[in-house]
């Protein structure tokens, strides 16, 4: 389970970067990277939420 929590922390520390990005310097990576709209582009969004409500389940169970 420490590995799983690990990778999820790497997603979304990936997608604050990414999110720093656009907000700093209107520089998508993702779509930079995998092009405008495509079938990464859309997976990695999706694995980023997903890992960032593991990080929340994770958050909300220490408490």
């Amino acid at each position: 389970m420490k590995t799983v929590l690990r990778i999820a922390l790497i997603f979304t520390i990936i997608g604050a970067v990414n999110w720093g990005l656009i907000g700093l310097f209107d520089l998508n990576l993702v779509t930079l990277i995998f092009g405008e709209g495509s079938m990464l582009t859309r997976l990695v969004y999706i694995i980023v939420g997903i890992c960032g409500l593991i990080n929340i389940g994770f958050y909300l169970e220490e408490k």
